[in-house]
């Protein structure tokens, strides 16, 4: 493995000031400058991370807290963390995965110890108790996701009051009056996941000024719950022709209950999904769908939270990067399995 010591030798200069190159702290000649990074790229020198945290004050690490949890759907979770870390790379990062489910004492960890230079934070709750540890942290985080207040807080994430909007727009512009939407699993409601109730509020904001009636309940992931579910919904109301569904885990199963009760899609039942594409084109119906853009998020989070990590280097000489909300606007693609609603006295 090459040494510091032995790129100052190829340089020609001293090991200090192959350190000053490498940290930035003394203003280096540039043909100096030139020959020392010349001699790393030629070496293939790679400095030791943990020396060079302590030469910058930084760690060039960026700690992702991330749900691991069964009520979510975790390969949008994955496709999230996935970019986080490619993007973070391109930004010469390293990700430090945290689990979401250590809340806030996760937050003080990574404060107190100098872990990470910065914090992206998925499954934001309304009212998040991590938030107030983020407001009192000189460590800059981004939130994926959007709590009630976003006061001093920067924040991606896809407009999902938005997206429910849209699906009801959708489905009544082709006549259908009568709602449902399929959620998530009860639990993520308990706890008030901003994605999950803002898509709530758009779905009945619209809803109501549209006319429409809607119904909302939650649902497990598995095909059990899905048959319950839908028999309770059509229980209660039996002209139920139009179905959002927020929850990946169930649209399999719910097309497989729809066939076997002679309920034709999108003859009798249309259904619009919130999920990613290719969730939305891999069943036996090609389902009309608002895609969820985890890749963008998750790039995006790394995007506006690096601006935060340099001024924080800066050691105060620099402006602070102001903090702003990012909502990215929902996108539906119209394919096989929505349609006009039934005629009166179909079922």
């Amino acid at each position: 493995m090459v040494t510091l010591a032995e790129v100052a030798r190829h340089a020609g200069v001293s090991a200090s000031t192959v350190s000053y190159v490498l940290s930035g702290k003394r203003t280096i000649s540039r043909p100096t400058r030139e020959r020392v990074e010349r001699s790393i790229r030629e070496l293939g020198y790679l400095p030791n991370a943990g020396a060079r945290a302590l030469a910058s004050s930084r760690s060039n690490v960026i700690a992702l807290m991330m749900p691991l949890r069964t009520d979510m759907y975790v390969p949008v979770m994955m496709d999230i963390a996935l970019a986080v870390a490619t993007t973070a790379r391109e930004h010469e990062q390293d990700v430090l995965l945290l689990t979401g489910q250590e809340g806030p004492a996760a937050v003080r960890r990574v404060v107190g110890s100098g872990l990470a230079d910065a914090m992206i934070l998925m499954d934001v709750e309304l009212h998040d108790a991590r938030l107030p540890l983020l407001h009192e942290s000189p460590r800059p985080a981004v939130l994926i996701g959007l709590p009630a207040d976003t006061t001093g807080l920067t924040c991606v994430d896809l407009d999902f009051a938005a997206t429910g909007r849209l699906c009801v727009e959708h489905l009544a512009e082709l006549g259908h009056r009568e709602v449902a939407l399929v959620g998530e699993a009860a639990a993520v409601y308990e706890r008030h996941t901003g994605f999950a109730e803002r898509t709530i509020a758009g779905v009945r904001e619209r809803a109501s000024e549209l006319g429409v009636r809607v119904l909302h309940r939650p649902c497990e992931g598995s095909y059990e719950a899905m048959a319950g579910t839908l028999s309770r919904i059509l229980q209660e109301r039996p002209g139920t022709s139009g179905f959002i569904v927020q929850n990946e885990s169930v649209l399999g199963p719910m097309l497989s209950l729809l066939r076997q009760q002679g309920r034709a899609v999108p003859e009798d039942a249309s259904i619009v999904a919130i999920c990613p594409d290719e969730v939305a084109t891999q069943g036996s119906v090609a389902l009309t769908s608002v895609a969820i853009p985890a890749r963008e998020m998750g790039r995006r989070a790394v995007e506006l939270v690096m601006p935060k990590v340099e001024a924080a280097g800066r050691n105060g000489n620099g402006r602070p990067v102001p903090d702003r909300v990012e909502l990215l606007p929902p996108r539906l693609t119209v394919r096989a399995s929505t349609g006009p609603a039934p005629a009166a006295g179909r079922p």
